[in-house]
């Protein structure tokens, strides 16, 4: 099952880059309201302080407006587009890790938990988008 996911998943995005500006999009507000409103009511759960989550949150904001403008604008140059989407996503991943190092003496096991799989997840993403972005430009 696990495997013809992936497939269909490959075959959507090298059918369609624009699909991965919703994707991004989706997941972007989906991180914005993790981050934003869910973790900072669990702090001493997740034991993430709170500043680090409303900068983590902001940021997800900013790259829905993009990929929303991205899809509604552009016709067909979508290459440098998804370049500098998969680069602001690694840089987020970085400025993500480096919080986490900052504030690791506070951070409890499930908010490690989150912010490895978020990253994971952005990683992919990014990986998908400069690879396409790569193909399509």
């Amino acid at each position: 099952m696990k495997n013809i996911f992936i497939k269909l998943a490959r075959k959507r995005i090298s059918i369609n880059p624009k699909t991965l500006f919703l994707i991004d999009a989706v997941g972007a507000l989906f991180s914005a309201f993790m981050l934003g409103v869910v973790l900072v009511q669990f702090e001493s759960i997740f034991g993430i302080p709170q500043a680090a989550l409303y900068l983590l949150s902001i940021i997800p904001c900013f790259f829905v407006l993009y990929d929303l403008a991205c899809y509604s604008f552009i016709k067909n140059t979508y290459g440098p587009f998804l370049k500098l989407l998969a680069l602001l996503n690694g840089s987020y991943c970085i400025l993500s890790l480096r919080l986490a190092v900052i504030y690791s003496d506070k951070i409890a096991i499930y908010g490690w938990c989150y912010l490895f799989i978020e990253i994971a997840i952005i990683g992919i993403l990014s990986y998908y988008e400069f690879r396409a972005g790569t193909t399509f430009s």
